[in-house]
């Protein structure tokens, strides 16, 4: 009981220590994931044209999540429904159902998670124009949750599999979208479609 009181305490002061101001996402972003966001319209390009091909699930929800312009403004802290994306890569594109995701305050910041499914996914937000930069990680129900390592390599990979950088965006009206350019697995591109 007492190791179990000294662990939460411990867990709740780690979420009360603030994030240093000066450190950016550039200052924890190794430098293939770096490479990985600078290229994101490229991966998304490339998704795109692997897409056609049957594929599983509702096509149409491809463009009219890509196609929505990002917006600035609004709060995206709150409940979501969220559905991920994979365009290319082992298949045309798989459409997944939706699920529960979150967008809370973290650390003086933000942070996204995507709360069921067999496929989590959670991670820090850090500011960057009228978006927000995601450095996170992927795991499977039932894992410990992964963090964003930012290590850049794995058991003789070339990048850390489950480690996730991307561009959170609002493109209003209740929307979102979240790209993950060159997943490390599976697929060309990924997006979160958000939906309040």
């Amino acid at each position: 009981m007492r190791g179990r009181t000294l662990e939460a305490f411990l867990m709740a002061l780690a979420l009360l220590v603030p994030v240093a101001a000066e450190a950016g996402w550039h200052d924890e972003a190794s430098s293939f994931d770096q490479n990985r966001l600078a290229r994101l319209d490229e991966s998304r390009a490339k998704g795109l044209a692997e897409a056609h091909g049957r594929g599983t699930g509702d096509a149409e929800a491809i463009h009219e999540t890509l196609d929505r312009p990002a917006v600035s403004g609004g709060s995206l802290a709150g409940a979501w429904h969220c559905r991920t994306i994979k365009l290319g890569g082992m298949t045309p594109f798989v459409v997944y159902s939706w699920h529960r995701c979150r967008i809370a305050e973290y650390r003086g910041g933000l942070a996204f998670e995507k709360l069921d499914g067999t496929q989590r996914m959670a991670g820090q937000l850090h500011a960057e124009g009228g978006s927000y930069v995601y450095l996170g990680a992927s795991w499977v129900k039932g894992e410990t949750p992964h963090r964003y390592s930012g290590s850049g390599a794995s058991a003789g990979a070339s990048a850390t599999p489950d480690d996730q950088i991307g561009l959170l965006s609002s493109t209003g009206g209740g929307t979102a979208r979240l790209e993950l350019p060159y997943p490390v697995q599976e697929s060309s591109f990924d997006v979160v479609e958000l939906r309040r």
